[in-house]
């Protein structure tokens, strides 16, 4: 297929909100191309080159693409930027300033040039990658133009995710959605879906399917936790179940294969290899040559060695002064589960044959600790095992099936986390009532809706302290009336209760008047956002017209949530 066929699809998707038709429209597009392009088209249309955990990424930035397409287009660079400015799009400038010519490139030519590029390193490695680029939107119809130019600065955003992909796959297939639990599973096993998508177009889903374990090197999806509201809930719902500590530290998932360097993954699949020196050992004390662990990286107080909270663990993945940071947070991983040994798939074995299998591979040590666990079926066990977790200092419990296999995802009654009080709205004790201070522009999709996301903050006093940026969980039609409320709020100057730290300023000041309810996972220390805490994975809740700024969320309340969820 011609990149200038794929790229008509993808002008039909961007002009496409149907959630419906958007599948349709890409189970056309995968039923005309090749098998061996699908896997290439997949990524382009998701803006990306492969999946996340292979670290294949561009590093360019937008006033890098606005040289490339000066130099592609010889127009100065004022013009491109001023252009930019009000289309709020690189892409569209492109296809505006690009000569109306034909392109015989092919989706894998296209695909192939944009990995050279974003694979250069070293010396220099920018401005070969400026000129090559600029060598390729040359050569590119202005559709095509426009998709690529977008691609390099992470803002394609046709408006669907893998899950859309996994649809339509099956809509491809069925003419339905009825295969796509079925394509779903195998995703959370292989989460690579263009490589799925190759694998369905060549043998059809069931085969495709079927064929999919663990590798060593390709990181699961995490099984994660759902709520319930008291251990009485839990253990008519659960059964028999194991009580383990909940630790506030990251999810690392380490894949270790004799002879072979240690990989490891966040929760978002990641590759945070580098990252954790520590992990170049895990070998030393595993009996097996091949293993998936599933563990919490905790980082420790170097002087006092007790466990430090999460935004002190997450110092510990800067890319650089590594070794300095280990020895101010050494760390230990805190092994919970196990999904692969020796080349065998123990996923589907029980919890307790899995902790067993874990107890015997892995040799007594100081780093890689298997934690423990209680068994139970009774919910006065449960409760008192969660109060003396919370007076040790840890997050408390988290309670799991135990005759349950490891279930990627949030699914079923599985694995559920404890917290001291229960919740009323998302996963904080509370919601917060938070003041709209600024918004930054909307890029690609969004450049529609005006708004890509807002910064937000809770009153001390005369003031108005950040406490959080919220740019996902919002609906389209959610950004467009933000939108509408917030363009004529905007003020040039900062209002002068405003406290912002310079590197968290939005493109646009808002007057102080919209107040909304957020929703989040937790509190976190935060050494930017000026209320000294942050909303960690903020959702929009509603618009709250009922409510003043005078009325917003205090920094005193915030600072009693946060003591409290700390117990």
């Amino acid at each position: 297929m011609k990149v200038s066929q794929l790229s008509e699809y993808f002008e039909r998707l961007e002009r496409t909100s149907s959630r419906i038709e958007i599948t349709k429209i890409l189970a056309e597009l995968f039923n005309e191309i090749s098998a061996d392009e699908i896997d290439k088209a997949v990524y382009l249309s998701l803006g990306t080159l492969a999946p996340s955990y292979k670290g294949i990424v561009f590093n360019l930035a937008e006033r890098m693409m606005i040289k490339i397409i000066s130099r592609a287009y010889g127009v100065a660079q004022e013009e491109i930027l001023k252009q930019y400015k009000a289309a709020g799009d690189l892409g569209a400038v492109a296809y505006k300033l690009a000569p109306d010519r034909k392109c015989n490139l092919t989706v894998n030519e296209v695909y192939a040039e944009l990995v050279k590029i974003a694979q250069d390193e070293g010396e220099g490695s920018q401005e070969r990658k400026m000129g090559a680029t600029a060598a390729l939107l040359k050569k590119l119809d202005p559709l095509s133009a426009k998709f690529v130019a977008r691609i390099p600065v992470g803002n394609l955003r046709l408006g669907f995710s893998d899950k859309t992909i996994l649809d339509a796959l099956s809509w491809m297939e069925t003419g339905d959605k009825s295969k796509s639990k079925m394509l779903e599973s195998a995703y959370q096993v292989l989460p690579d879906v263009g490589k799925l998508a190759q694998e369905v177009k060549k043998g059809g889903v069931d085969k495709a399917s079927k064929n999919v374990k663990p590798v060593v090197g390709v990181p699961i999806m995490p099984a994660l936790p759902q709520r319930l509201k008291s251990a009485d809930e839990m253990v008519k719902k659960m059964g028999k179940v194991a009580v383990e500590p909940k630790f506030d530290g990251l999810r690392v998932q380490i894949h270790y294969q004799k002879g072979k360097p240690v990989r490891a993954y966040t929760r978002n699949l990641n590759d945070i290899s580098e990252m954790f020196p520590e992990l170049n050992d895990v070998g030393k004390y595993l009996k097996v040559e091949s293993a998936i662990l599933d563990s919490e990286a905790v980082g420790l107080d170097a002087e006092t060695m007790k466990m430090a909270d999460f935004q002190v663990t997450m110092n510990r993945r800067r890319k650089h002064d590594i070794a300095e940071n280990a020895k101010k947070t050494p760390l230990t991983f805190q092994i919970f589960d196990v999904m692969l040994v020796g080349g065998r798939n123990v996923m589907g074995e029980n919890y307790e044959t899995r902790r067993e299998t874990l107890k015997d591979i892995l040799k007594p040590n100081k780093v890689f600790v298997v934690d423990d666990f209680l068994l139970t079926t009774e919910a006065e066990k449960i409760r008192a095992r969660h109060s003396e977790l919370l007076k040790s200092g840890l997050e408390g419990a988290m309670v799991k099936k135990a005759e349950s296999g490891y279930i990627p995802g949030r699914t079923g009654w599985r694995w559920v986390k404890i917290k001291e009080v229960e919740e009323a709205s998302g996963k904080l004790a509370d919601t917060v009532d938070a003041v709209i201070m600024g918004y930054t522009q909307g890029r690609g999709k969004r450049a529609s809706f005006g708004i890509g996301q807002f910064l937000a903050g809770v009153r001390s006093n005369d003031k108005i302290l950040t406490i959080t940026k919220v740019g996902t969980g919002l609906t389209d039609e959610q950004f467009k009336e933000l939108n509408n409320r917030l363009k004529n709020l905007v003020t040039h100057e900062k209002p002068k209760e405003y406290e912002v730290h310079k590197d968290l300023t939005p493109d646009f000041w808002v007057k102080p008047e919209v107040v909304v309810e957020l929703a989040a996972d937790e509190l976190t220390k935060s050494p930017k956002h000026t209320a000294g805490l942050a909303l960690r994975f903020p959702r929009l809740v509603k618009f709250r017209d009922d409510k003043s700024v005078n009325q917003a969320t205090t920094l005193v309340e915030i600072k009693k949530l946060y003591k409290l969820q700390r117990g």
